[in-house]
């Protein structure tokens, strides 16, 4: 299973979470208390972060969800061509995917997409048929995440295929 769709206390077995403090605005609470969250899954090495929240237990959250963003855009899984999963059959409406970027789902379906791009070639047409989706929706859920749609035209151009708009 690709780390970003673990549960949260799955992922954070495989984490080291260090608490900061940081100074800027927030007050006394934020420059005396160590609200800042900064977590690295150590099997790639790969950081979150959030320092904006007076609230360590918010910075947490924020630091979580950073990180699976950045594990469904940076790490790979190895797994072979698999049907679409329980929860990518659940957001789809029709060739519609229905999420929204800031929901707890999004890097879940943010990994697959990209995973299932992969094993295409970076072909998106090929990708939406597996995943039962429009290319055009495809697309339109990695523009969501700019370093996704960056990632996956770079993929795209190092092979000799033309970028996405």
């Amino acid at each position: 299973m690709h780390p970003a769709q673990l549960s949260r206390k799955q992922l954070l077995t495989q984490c080291e979470i260090r608490r900061q403090r940081r100074s800027g605005p927030g007050g006394q609470h934020r420059n005396k208390v160590e609200t800042g969250i900064f977590i690295e899954h150590l099997a790639t090495s790969i950081r979150g972060e959030a320092t904006e929240r007076r609230s360590q237990q918010r910075n947490l959250e924020l630091a979580i969800f950073r990180l699976r963003l950045r594990l469904a855009v940076q790490f790979r899984s190895a797994e072979l061509k698999r049907p679409p999963s329980d929860l990518w059959r659940s957001r789809l409406r029709g060739e519609i995917i229905e999420v929204n970027a800031e929901h707890e789902d999004f890097p879940s379906l943010l990994s697959e997409v990209i995973d299932t791009l992969m094993q295409f070639g970076w072909d998106a047409k090929m990708a939406a048929e597996q995943l039962n989706c429009s290319a055009s929706q495809l697309v339109k859920l990695l523009k969501q995440e700019p370093c996704a749609f960056d990632e996956l035209n770079r993929q795209r151009t190092a092979i000799g295929l033309k970028p996405l708009r």
